[in-house]
């Protein structure tokens, strides 16, 4: 009798672990709150996530940060970043960009929404010894404070290139612009023809510019659309050089209207030594029409043959748990 027991209830077990591991899915959004233009990006073995927090520009001064060791289960890091630590900045943080240089972390936002050269504020940078902050005003001044090429100064996208340059993308307004980084993030090198600032605008570009390397070639991609609307989306481009020419191929990851609208302002995970790529977007519910309300979601990125980036698939249920170890 013990035995058929026993049985009984390693066979329940065995039935309880399968359905968890064929059913346990990060769920979108992965975590709970009004947060959009995600960087997802590994480091130390970890995933974080650094949104925008989603609010009226009044209050939307300071960032939270998430990190998961499986892509399931995400820890919030409250205000990594706040106006109190750079004083210039009042207002309207946003779009963070991160990476990791000597062993310190330097995160790019932008501030303040200026609309001309006469305001204070634009794209800046912070520090930290570790990824989950405190961080600290780098420059103790926006390092880029003006509109070059027409392009307004958010939206920053930080880019390491195979030769270990590291490059800023950034641009509003339907302006991209790209800049050679110096050694220690405080300004930037001179291109070869002795321009700072050198626009490659693709079709269509309107914001939130992002790069990845696969097989060799750039993937520029960037969204469009208006961010409060239902038809932001995400396009992309591919050149040999991060630089361009980039040429538009198409949309990839739009509106559902059975799922979410507002689909955009994303980025990429590739998992180490794998084809295993995840994109990093926010949406807007169903339910809700104000333009803030925009929650963060992962789903799977897939290529076809000829390296073109699929149309991809927004869910509910989505994305199943990886393993960095």
């Amino acid at each position: 009798m013990k035995t058929t027991i026993l049985s009984i209830a390693l066979l329940l077990c065995s039935v309880s672990v399968f359905a968890q591991t064929i059913q346990r899915t990060a769920g979108n959004p992965v975590f709970p709150g009004w947060y959009a233009d995600p960087e997802g990006i590994i480091l130390n073995k970890k995933f974080y996530i650094y949104p925008t927090f989603s609010a009226p520009y009044e209050k939307q001064v300071f960032f939270d940060a998430f990190s998961s060791e499986d892509m399931i289960t995400w820890k919030k890091h409250p205000a990594i970043l706040d106006t109190a630590a750079i004083k210039w900045a009042k207002r309207a943080v946003w779009a963070p960009s991160i990476i990791e240089k000597d062993k310190k972390y330097y995160l790019f936002f932008g501030a303040n929404d200026i609309q001309n050269d006469q305001e204070k504020g634009g794209i800046g940078v912070a520090v930290s010894d570790s990824p989950e902050g405190p961080f600290k005003d780098h420059l103790g001044k926006p390092l880029i404070d003006k509109f070059h090429n027409g392009a307004q100064p958010i939206d920053q996208f930080v880019f390491k290139d195979k030769d270990g340059q590291h490059y800023l993308f950034y641009g509003g307004w339907k302006h991209c612009n790209v800049a050679k980084l110096n050694k220690d993030f405080t300004g930037f090198i001179p291109f070869e023809d002795g321009t700072i600032f050198r626009e490659i605008t693709p079709e269509n570009y309107v914001e939130g510019p992002f790069m990845f390397i696969r097989n060799g070639k750039y993937y520029f991609m960037w969204s469009e659309g208006g961010w409060t609307g239902p038809n932001y989306s995400v396009a992309y481009a591919v050149a040999d050089s991060p630089f361009g020419p980039f040429k538009r191929v198409g949309k990839i990851l739009q509106q559902d209207p059975k799922v979410a609208t507002g689909a955009g302002h994303h980025s990429v995970i590739q998992i180490p030594g794998t084809e295993q790529y995840y994109i990093v977007y926010h949406r807007r519910p169903l339910t809700e029409t104000d333009g803030n309300h925009r929650e963060t979601c992962i789903d799977v990125m897939t290529f076809n043959d000829k390296g073109e980036i699929n149309p991809v698939k927004i869910t509910k249920e989505g994305v199943g748990p990886v393993n960095l170890k």
